[in-house]
């Protein structure tokens, strides 16, 4: 019967039993050691678990009960323990985002409203493909809240991206001082458009062309990419981001720039994942 109604726990069993070399037992037959058949051997795994059963008064439905209710109980300690370490781990993320460097206009590459209350500061790799796909996701945020948030640009070339993705932070720099705030952006726009990310995605060789695309001037373009007049900044970007508990891209903080409360929401996280972390925010600041 035990077969039939807990194949699983009789297969256990079964196992267990032969582990325990209990294949042979005793019994009164010359006082020698019988081996048992494997149907004798069910046979005494059966009348076990019905004395089991028996002393325990369970019947069968009691015994089911009894182990969906172990282990509803034993993913539930689980999950518990999953949302507090998931909890202490934010709470020394949100720790260490309080040194980030606050938002400065006239430093920073800015999307959106400059006086918005609240920015979305990310430390990101132009070769990262989660930054690709995270791209797309800030803007639109951005755009559906008109006022309430901007994003600030920040460099975090990863090493295993170089020299790849250094240099193109340094272009996009160039682009910078040679066509102001828009010029970033809409550089900084085709290269994660075009790029297939990796280290590899976008040719070094490349970079000059697309600025003239954007309408930048060939020369001076290309001339201070080769400079490397930027790569210092970069480099203190990766630095401060570092600082801040950035390690990995897309690194993002929400910072409200006022009080200096910040939230940290790591890695290519959707759009509702965004939208519900700022309103949060909003709503911790409006408590205090």
């Amino acid at each position: 019967m035990i077969k039939k109604i807990y194949p699983a726990i009789h297969h256990f069993l079964v196992v267990l039993t032969a582990l325990l070399t209990l294949s042979t037992v005793p019994v009164m037959a010359n006082e020698k050691t019988v081996a048992l058949t494997e149907s004798e051997l069910n046979a005494l795994i059966d009348a076990r678990i019905e004395k089991a059963l028996a002393r325990y008064q369970l019947d069968n439905g009691g015994f089911d009960a009894k182990v969906e209710k172990s282990i509803i109980t034993f993913i539930g300690k689980q999950q518990d323990e999953q949302r507090r370490q998931q909890a202490e781990v934010q709470q020394r993320q949100d720790a260490k985002a309080k040194y980030v460097k606050p938002v400065d206009p006239k430093q920073d590459h800015i999307y959106g409203d400059p006086k918005a209350p609240v920015s979305l500061i990310e430390y990101s790799d132009f070769e990262c493909p989660f930054c690709k796909r995270f791209h797309l996701t800030a803007k639109k945020l951005i755009d559906d809240n008109p006022g309430k948030i901007n994003w600030v640009y920040r460099h975090f070339p990863l090493q295993f991206h170089n020299p790849g993705a250094q240099k193109q932070a340094e272009a996009s720099e160039c682009a910078a001082e040679l066509g102001g705030n828009d010029a970033f952006w809409a550089y900084t726009d085709l290269i994660y458009e075009r790029t297939k990310a990796g280290g590899k995605g976008f040719p070094i060789a490349d970079l000059t062309p697309l600025a003239v695309e954007i309408g930048l001037p060939k020369a001076p373009f290309a001339e201070c990419l080769e400079s490397e007049k930027y790569a210092q900044k970069v480099k203190q970007d990766f630095a401060e981001g570092a600082k801040a508990g950035i390690s990995g891209t897309p690194g993002n903080i929400l910072r409200h720039n006022a009080s200096g409360q910040v939230v940290v929401v790591s890695g290519a996280q959707p759009y509702e994942r965004l939208q519900q972390a700022l309103d949060n925010l909003n709503k911790v600041v409006a408590k205090k």
